[in-house]
């Protein structure tokens, strides 16, 4: 049997990835393993996406685009531009042609890749451990799933059900939501997956949205219940900051459907799952609370300006899970 991670975080978006890019500073990357959320994977064009491994991809690679924060550095959008030549012969009904959801020239290869593999019969996990060798990965990046799981959002105004993509980059969240679902197609955590928050000796839930990029993984049967079990060596870091998400809806969210959007709503979410919440020194007023709901409360820097801010903010999620008993 393998040696067991040193750490497992559970990661979705540009804030785990930030925090990924501080771990492998601190640990030796062989020892981290991202368990990486799916429920945002669309097709378009015929092409597999996954934008929530590529960002993460992209960033431990040092090739992503600083100041989107998603993409590549440096890309060009020809691709994008030509396919307006064809907007007004489509079909009503036809999805051919979209440009509302824009894929960079470089940044097509990977899911041309990704999508030819698949036609292999390639396992999404396989197909990542390939694009993560060829940007010269050495930390272990895993799909939550190998099956389907998919991201719905029920509009307030209409009620109708739409997916992530549809609702974060179509309509630019600019929407009121008022119901969160995870739709399953043969969605079962893998054996790598499972095998990675049983053994790890410390599992960090990372700053990321946590109704949308942290939920579809607890949504998959057993997650849960490990995490439950293993509690004393779960540690999450809140993504609000001063009742504000750093980056994307989080906070509106968390407020469309009645929690409150601090740093004491974070820690509602993980109290069953997680015995640690490292918020920033902005909100040390509310470390009572959340200590209240009985969990400990890490005060540190969590905007992460830097790469070294987010190693220091990896020591303190390592530092806490460090004074738990481990069983192996």
């Amino acid at each position: 049997m393998s040696a067991a991670p040193e750490v497992a975080v559970i990661a979705g978006g540009v804030g785990a990835a930030r925090l990924l890019r501080g771990m492998v500073k601190v640990v030796d990357p062989n020892g981290v393993v991202a368990v990486v959320n799916t429920g945002d994977d669309t097709e378009l064009h015929g092409l597999s996406i996954s934008p929530d491994l590529d960002t993460i991809t992209y960033t431990l690679a040092g090739a992503i685009d600083p100041e989107r924060g998603w993409g590549l550095a440096g890309e060009t959008w020809q691709a994008m531009e030509a396919m307006r030549r064809y907007g007004d012969v489509r079909p009503p009904t036809s999805t051919a042609g979209g440009t509302w959801f824009s894929l960079g020239d470089r940044d097509l290869a990977t899911h041309m890749y990704r999508t030819a593999r698949s036609a292999e019969q390639a396992t999404l996990t396989e197909i990542t451990s390939e694009i993560a060798a060829a940007w010269s990965l050495s930390c272990a990046l895993l799909p939550m799933t190998d099956g389907r799981c998919r991201t719905m959002l029920r509009r307030a105004d209409t009620h109708e059900w739409i997916p992530f993509q549809t609702y974060f980059v179509g309509l630019q969240h600019s929407v009121a939501i008022d119901e969160i679902a995870f739709e399953h197609d043969g969605a079962y955590p893998t054996a790598a997956v499972l095998d990675a928050l049983e053994r790890a000796r410390t599992i960090v839930i990372a700053p990321s949205n946590p109704l949308v990029s942290i939920a579809p993984i607890r949504s998959l049967p057993g997650v849960d219940e490990i995490l439950e079990r293993r509690r004393d060596r779960v540690v999450a870091v809140s993504p609000i900051v001063g009742g504000v998400a750093l980056k994307g809806p989080a906070d509106r969210m968390l407020a469309e459907l009645g929690i409150e959007p601090t740093v004491v709503g974070v820690a509602e979410l993980y109290r069953t799952i997680a015995s640690a919440l490292v918020i920033d020194h902005v909100d040390v007023g509310l470390a009572p609370a959340v200590e209240a709901l009985g969990m400990r409360c890490i005060v540190t820097s969590t905007v992460m300006t830097s790469v070294d801010v987010s190693a220091d903010l990896s020591r303190a999620c390592l530092a806490h899970a460090s004074e738990a008993p481990y069983l192996s």
